[in-house]
């Protein structure tokens, strides 16, 4: 299985500009424009087709594809909250690595709360992720903010997969390990809590419209019915698990951040390992276009590419 690494070429410029950012601000939300500049004659221009751009990433924890622009869109937390908050963005990405907007959600502040984004999720045209307490939805056409709803009772979100009526299933990591239902209205609920949840990471909705939960705890892969029934269990070759993807066909992806590792479980069979020595490997996504995994490596700003065939 070839494994293809892209790693940050920007990091030190952002961390040159961080001081540039500001607060969010009061003035309209405007998403980023693909890469590109004015030339001298004032006319813009973009990057020409010769030109592979690879980076723009800062501590990118989870990716999702958005199939209708065939476009990859990474989550990144930007400077440490410790330095600077509200510097979280997401990034748009060819399918072949190279950058198309490197900063698309975050090119501003105006109209934008957008902290350490981890787990995302696209449901339709809209795009979710949490961040910090809070589950926050964005139009994925624009880029346009639509809603922040806070999750109550929650200590570290994590993962999160979202139904097709826009329920959202949300892993709260450390105790109380549960998982959170937010519905579309913003009504909060627990879905799931205790054992066998083991440090809860990894969410994602199956074929059937059942969630299915990996652990970092241990390496079970949980299934659940929409009533929170657990109806099935199995395990990953490796424990450590964050990343789930629930491909067409039913087969499961699941990546271990703690010991680099790609499980693939197809339905009825073992696990076995089909790539492995990745660094940090988080919240992965699938493209469905181009039929490969996309693996964000956390700290070492990269992302890293599986094809499937």
């Amino acid at each position: 299985m070839k494994i293809r690494l892209l790693s940050s070429v920007v990091a030190l410029a952002l961390c040159a500009t961080a001081n540039a950012q500001a607060p969010a601000g009061d003035g309209p939300f405007k998403a980023g424009e693909p890469l590109g500049t004015v030339n001298e004659a004032g006319v813009a221009t973009p990057l020409s087709s010769n030109v592979k751009v690879y980076g723009s990433f800062r501590f990118a924890e989870s990716c999702t594809f958005d199939p209708q622009r065939n476009l990859i869109l990474a989550m990144n937390a930007g400077i440490d909250q410790a330095l600077m908050e509200n510097d979280g963005y997401v990034s748009l990405i060819n399918p072949d690595g190279s950058v198309h907007t490197a900063k698309w959600i975050g090119a501003t502040r105006d109209g934008l709360t957008l902290n350490h984004p981890l787990g995302s999720a696209v449901q339709g045209r809209t795009l979710y992720t949490v961040d910090q307490g809070v589950l926050r939805s964005f139009d994925l056409d624009s880029g346009q903010p639509l809603q922040a709803v806070e999750v109550t009772g929650s200590t570290f979100l994590n993962g999160i997969g979202v139904d097709a009526s826009g329920t959202a299933y949300i892993s709260n990591t450390r105790e109380p390990e549960r998982i959170i239902k937010v519905t579309a209205d913003g009504q909060v609920s627990t879905f799931a809590e205790g054992a066998p949840l083991a440090a809860p990471n990894g969410v994602a909705i199956d074929n059937d419209g059942n969630v299915v939960v990996v652990n970092i705890g241990d390496n079970s892969v949980l299934t659940y019915n929409p009533a929170g029934e657990l109806i099935q269990t199995e395990h990953a070759a490796e424990g450590g698990n964050d990343g789930l993807v629930v491909a067409e066909d039913g087969t499961k992806y699941v990546s271990s951040v703690r010991f680099g590792s790609i499980s693939r479980i197809r339905p009825g069979q073992e696990a076995e390992i089909i790539a492995s020595g990745i660094p940090s490997a988080a919240s992965m996504c699938y493209d469905s276009v181009q039929k490969q995994l996309i693996v964000p490596m956390n700290p070492n700003d990269a992302l890293a590419f599986i094809p499937l065939n």
